[in-house]
C-alpha cells in the first residue's frame, strides 16, 4: 500500500504482537475496577492506589531500559522479556483473592511494560523515516487497539453468557493468559533488530549514564517539563470507569463503552499520525491536552449514557494522540544513538506524575465529590495546554 511506504516490516509485527497482548489485558482491567469494588471490598482510594501504582511502575524502568537498550546494541531482547513478565503476572491477577495481592500482580504486570516499551518504541521509531514516523506509531496503536476491541468483546460474551458471579469474572481472567504467550511466541520467531542499532553498538558503550542524559537537546527538557505538568491531571483509566458506573451505567455497557472508545482510538491514530507528519506534532499536542481539560469537564457533569458514551469516544481521540504523536515528537528531536534513553525518560517522568494524579484525584473526589475533582484535573490540563503552544520548541 502507498500509504504505508518507508514503513518497514517490524512495525507491522509489533502491531500483531501488541494486538494480541491487548486482547489479553482488555479482557481483564476495564473489569478489574468493577471486580476489585464488588467481591474485594476495595473502595474508591484503593482503586486509585492500584492503578496509580500501576500506572507509575509502567515507565518507573523506563529511562534505564532505554539507556542499557541504547548501550547493549540489542533491544529486541529487552521486549522478550517485558512482555513475558507480563504474560506471567496475568496469571496472578486472576489467581489473586484479596485487593492487596491484585496491587502486587497488577504492579509486575506493569513492571513487563516498563521493561519492553521504550526498546519497542525505539525500534518502531528505526523503522520508520521521520517523514511517516507519526503514521508509523499511528498504526502501531490502531493495531494495539484492535486487540482492546476484541478483548472487552470477548469478556462481554463470557460475562453475558455466565452472569456476573465472581467465578465469571475468574474465567474472564484465565482466558486471557492465552492470548498473551502468543504474543511472546511472535516477537521471538518474526522481530528482527534493526541495523542501525547494531552500527551504534560500541559508540554508545563509551558514553555513561548521567552524560547521557545531560547531552539530551533543550528542546526536549521543556517538552519533558510540560509533559510532567500535564501528567498531572492525566489519572487512571479505571477512575472514569468507575465514574460511569456511579452515574447508574451498568457493568455490562460500561464494556460496551469501553469498546466504542477503542474503536474511535483505532480508527483515528493513523489519520493523527499522519496529521501530526504533515502540519507538524507540536500545535497537535497542545489540541490535545485542551481537549482533555474538555473531556475532564464533561465527566464531571454527565448524567446520561450517550452523554458518556460521547465523552468516552472523545477520550480515544485525546489517547491517540497522546500515545503516538507525543513518541513521534521524541524521536523527531533525538538522535538514533540516545532514542531509547530518551523515550525511555519521557516516560519514566510522566509516569512518576501518575500515582500521585491517580492518588490524590482519587482522594478528592471521596472527600469532595466528582465536580471538584474533574475541575482540578481540567484546570491542569487545560494550563498544559497554553504552554505547549507558547514555550515548547
Amino acid at each position: 500500500m502507498k500509504l504505508l511506504q518507508g514503513i518497514k516490516s517490524n512495525v507491522i509485527i509489533l502491531g500483531i504482537v501488541s494486538f494480541f497482548t491487548d486482547v489479553s489485558s482488555e479482557m481483564i482491567f476495564p473489569i478489574l475496577p468493577i471486580f476489585l469494588t464488588a467481591f474485594l471490598g476495595a473502595g474508591k482510594e484503593a482503586i486509585g492506589l492500584i492503578e496509580g501504582v500501576a500506572d507509575s511502575i509502567s515507565s518507573l524502568l523506563d529511562i534505564f531500559v532505554g539507556y542499557w537498550s541504547d548501550s547493549s546494541g540489542r533491544r529486541k531482547k529487552f521486549v522478550i522479556i517485558g512482555y513475558s513478565l507480563s504474560s506471567v503476572s496475568k496469571a496472578g491477577i486472576a489467581l489473586a483473592s484479596s485487593w492487596p495481592f491484585m496491587l502486587v500482580f497488577r504492579g509486575l504486570e506493569r513492571v513487563g511494560k516498563s521493561v519492553r516499551t521504550s526498546p519497542r518504541d525505539a525500534i518502531i521509531a528505526a523503522s520508520s523515516d521521520q517523514k511517516n514516523r507519526g503514521m508509523a506509531f499511528g498504526l502501531h496503536r490502531a493495531m494495539d487497539t484492535l486487540g482492546a476491541i476484541v478483548g472487552p468483546a470477548l469478556a462481554y460474551v463470557i460475562l453475558a453468557a455466565l452472569g456476573s458471579s465472581e467465578s465469571a469474572y475468574k474465567t474472564v481472567f484465565y482466558a486471557a493468559i492465552i492470548p498473551a504467550f502468543i504474543a511472546v511466541g511472535i516477537i521471538w520467531l518474526f522481530v528482527r533488530e534493526p541495523k542501525a542499532r547494531i552500527e551504534h553498538k560500541r559508540e554508545e558503550k563509551r558514553i555513561g549514564f548521567w552524560r547521557k542524559l545531560e547531552l539530551l537537546p533543550k528542546n526536549y527538557r521543556s517538552f519533558l517539563a510540560i509533559s510532567c505538568l500535564f501528567s498531572l491531571a492525566y489519572f487512571s483509566f479505571a477512575l472514569l470507569i468507575v465514574r460511569a458506573s456511579e452515574i447508574g451505567i451498568a457493568a455490562q455497557d460500561i464494556l460496551l463503552l469501553y469498546i466504542l472508545y477503542n474503536m474511535v482510538y483505532a480508527a483515528v491514530s493513523v489519520p493523527i499520525g499522519r496529521l501530526s507528519d504533515l502540519l507538524g506534532r507540536k500545535p497537535i499536542i497542545a489540541a490535545s491536552f485542551v481537549v482533555y481539560a474538555l473531556i475532564c469537564v464533561g465527566f464531571a457533569y454527565a448524567g446520561d449514557f450517550w452523554q458518556v458514551a460521547l465523552l468516552f469516544a472523545i477520550y480515544g481521540v485525546f489517547v491517540s494522540t497522546d500515545e503516538s504523536v507525543n513518541k513521534a515528537y521524541v524521536s523527531d528531536i533525538t538522535k538514533e544513538k540516545s532514542r531509547g534513553m530518551a523515550l525511555g525518560a519521557y516516560n519514566s517522568a510522566v509516569g512518576a506524575a501518575y500515582l500521585p494524579a491517580s492518588v490524590l484525584f482519587g482522594a478528592l473526589w471521596a472527600a469532595f465529590g466528582a465536580v471538584p475533582a474533574f475541575g482540578a484535573a481540567a484546570a491542569i490540563a487545560g494550563i498544559s495546554g497554553v504552554a505547549m503552544a507558547l514555550w515548547a520548541k
